[in-house]
């Protein structure tokens, strides 16, 4: 694999966020270093990139849409902190929830992805998204 043109650390977080907004797995990995690890704290980690992308894909496996609210974004140096809200639908279903993310991006690719983010909020996200259906009769 190619080294990507060299980005600033912020430019590569959020090309990577919109590749996955677009559901676009692969641009997503091209941005990911071969070594990455990615951790959904509490979760375990993933490492590598082959798993992370396994992971991503079958995390969006039940949904066709996701989308990025960017609240803050700052960096220092290599290290890229986001507050997001982030959605994941599905037809009329759609939760958002907030995360935090911690990226560490070298040579123009992420060799660190953890996000944060608070199982209690996701549950009640889910349970909003259900409510917000329409059931026919």
């Amino acid at each position: 694999m190619s080294s990507p043109p060299s980005r600033q650390p912020t430019e590569v977080v959020t090309a990577f966020l919109a590749a996955l907004e677009a559901l676009d797995v692969d641009a997503a990995r091209a941005l990911l270093a071969p070594e990455v690890t990615y951790q959904n704290v509490p979760l375990p980690p993933v490492r590598g990139a082959a798993a992370t992308e396994r992971t991503l894909r079958a995390f969006l496996i039940p949904f066709t849409g996701f989308a990025v609210e960017t609240l803050h974004l700052a960096a220092d140096g290599e290290v890229v902190l986001t507050e997001r809200v982030d959605t994941l639908s599905r037809g009329r279903f759609a939760m958002r929830f907030w995360v935090c993310g911690t990226f560490v991006v070298r040579g123009g690719r992420i060799v660190l992805w953890r996000d944060r983010f608070d199982f209690a909020d996701l549950t009640v996200a889910a349970v909003r998204g259900l409510l917000s259906i329409p059931f026919r009769r």
